[in-house]
């Protein structure tokens, strides 16, 4: 214990440089809190991708990698401490050809299908609608079903709502039965298409509205079985394709989605490990974009829903890089640094201070592709620094948001700027009040008083992830080279809180 607290201390001292004080302040009203963050805004995304399912998730019955039904152990255990509260599945992109039928029955007599869309491999199908359905049962958490809307029928998508959810008798129900399933599913979240404006069809809003009015007509409740309706939304800062599908659509919808990638170039997406601080400012600067496309994309939902019923679902965002050389350009693995934990921070603070409209989100993806929160070899398995923030943030899942009010000075670099800081804050039920905190600057700390209004701090206590090196990361040989440790740098104050933020840091404090 005594070596850790001084690796501690020594990890902390080596990120904090310079220190910044002037200009910072964040007052928290902490008797003004009105909204939840709802836990499905820390969802995720599991794409027949790469690695992702197979060799990620499944690995099979007969399998030497300790598993249950086909299931990876250890990534189900490490999932459960983040609290995973909802999976997307099967795609993005792949949904667009994904033909539910080809998935169920006796594994030996799917049919094999080629993916298309990530590397043109062949897939035998043995994780289907039954296998996703028991992953989600052992994480405990709720299924996100994207439906074939690109080259699937409307047909096709009902049956399977019907062959998941009605308890009664039908053929879609008797199917389900001879497939081992007596009782049926509860699945809340269904999406009606993925990316229908690009890979899901080449879609124009007006015609995509239709189009999902008619999906949502055949896509019935059973029962005592809700469907939150999800219409395919826009990319990035389409606020055209909104407009229109909240026009024509949006008393049909539940929820309307939104896609935005942290990327600097489309052609050249640059490495997501070897970068200097001008790659870290560039992918910070690019992620606060979010914050820009939340709000302008719900106020164009508030002109049509000004009482928000219909939710703003993010269920595609984080970072995307060049490939890790030497793997399959079609699979995009890539490597996980400290920068992406500062992308995940903030994505987070923004979902949370946007609560009222983001009531769903997604990170792309759960494993071995993009920001991955788990990195998979053979019977080895990492968690990436974007896994810890998730952990260190799960306290914040259906707590009660309370506004914060940042000022921040500037984090300049060269000749452009960015806000230092990223906060944001929120109650459980316990009455414990828990702040998230970033320090976006690489070089120099930030002193960062807090004023806590409506409430009083008694004792602090904390956990900061950062490390010495921008690009820090784990590795299959070294695992732990970036993980939360204690964080002294915490004092109450008559007003609340005095904190010392070390650079390029994410701090996660709970007060009592």
């Amino acid at each position: 214990m005594k070596n850790r607290l001084v690796l501690a201390a020594f990890v902390v001292l080596c990120a904090v440089g310079t220190m910044v004080g002037e200009g910072n302040k964040v007052v928290i009203n902490a008797d003004q809190g009105r909204d939840r963050i709802s836990r499905h805004i820390y969802g995720h995304f599991s794409e027949h991708l790469g690695h992702c399912i197979y060799g990620g998730i499944w690995v099979g019955e007969d399998s030497p990698i300790p598993n249950v039904r086909g299931i990876r152990k250890d990534v189900v255990e490490a999932l459960r401490r983040i609290k995973v509260p909802n999976v997307r599945w099967p795609g993005g992109c792949f949904a667009d050809t994904y033909h539910w039928k080809d998935g169920i029955g006796p594994k030996e007599k799917r049919p094999t299908i080629v993916n298309v869309h990530w590397g043109g491999v062949t897939e035998n199908n043995h994780f289907g609608t039954h296998e996703f359905m028991d992953f989600c049962e052992q994480l405990g958490c709720e299924p996100y079903f994207c439906g074939n809307v690109g080259s699937g029928t409307v047909q096709e998508m009902a049956e399977w709502v019907e062959y998941t959810t009605f308890e009664g008798k039908s053929p879609m129900a008797d199917l389900r039965r001879a497939n081992g399933r007596d009782k049926p599913w509860k699945i809340s979240l269904w999406g009606v298409g993925n990316e229908v404006w690009g890979c899901g069809g080449n879609m124009r809003p007006a015609y995509y509205a239709d189009v999902y009015r008619q999906y949502r007509t055949y896509l019935r409740n059973y029962a005592d079985n809700r469907l939150f309706r999800v219409a395919c939304g826009p990319s990035d800062a389409n606020y055209e394709w909104t407009e229109v599908l909240m026009r024509e659509a949006g008393r049909q919808m539940d929820g309307i989605g939104l896609h935005f990638y942290t990327v600097l170039n489309w052609n050249k997406k640059g490495s997501a490990t070897e970068f200097d601080e001008s790659g870290w400012f560039s992918v910070l600067k690019k992620t606060l974009e979010m914050e820009t496309l939340v709000e302008r994309h719900s106020a164009v939902m508030d002109k049509y829903d000004p009482q928000k019923r219909v939710a703003l679902v993010v269920d595609e965002w984080g970072t995307w890089y060049d490939v890790e050389p030497g793997t399959n350009p079609g699979f995009l693995y890539q490597q996980n640094t400290l920068r992406d934990a500062l992308v995940a921070a903030i994505n987070l603070n923004i979902f949370n201070n946007h609560c009222s409209r983001v009531r769903v989100a997604n990170i792309a993806q759960m494993i071995n592709v993009l920001q991955a929160v788990i990195l998979t070899r053979d019977d080895k398995l990492v968690l990436t620094p974007t896994y810890h923030v998730f952990d260190l943030y799960k306290v914040h899942q259906d707590a009660l948001m309370l506004p914060a009010f940042v000022e921040s000075d500037k984090y300049t670099h060269q000749t452009d700027s960015i806000p230092a800081l990223s906060v944001s804050a929120s109650r459980d039920n316990s009455g414990r009040i828990h702040v998230t905190l970033c320090n976006l600057d690489p070089t120099s700390a930030r002193t960062v008083p807090i004023e806590l209004r409506g409430a009083k701090v008694n004792k602090v206590a904390g956990q900061v992830l950062t490390a010495a090196a921008m690009n820090a990361r784990n590795t299959f040989e070294q695992s732990d080279a970036v993980k939360p440790v204690a964080f002294a740098g915490a004092r109450v104050t008559a007003d609340g809180l005095e904190v010392s933020l070390p650079a390029k840091s994410v701090v996660a404090l709970e007060l009592e």
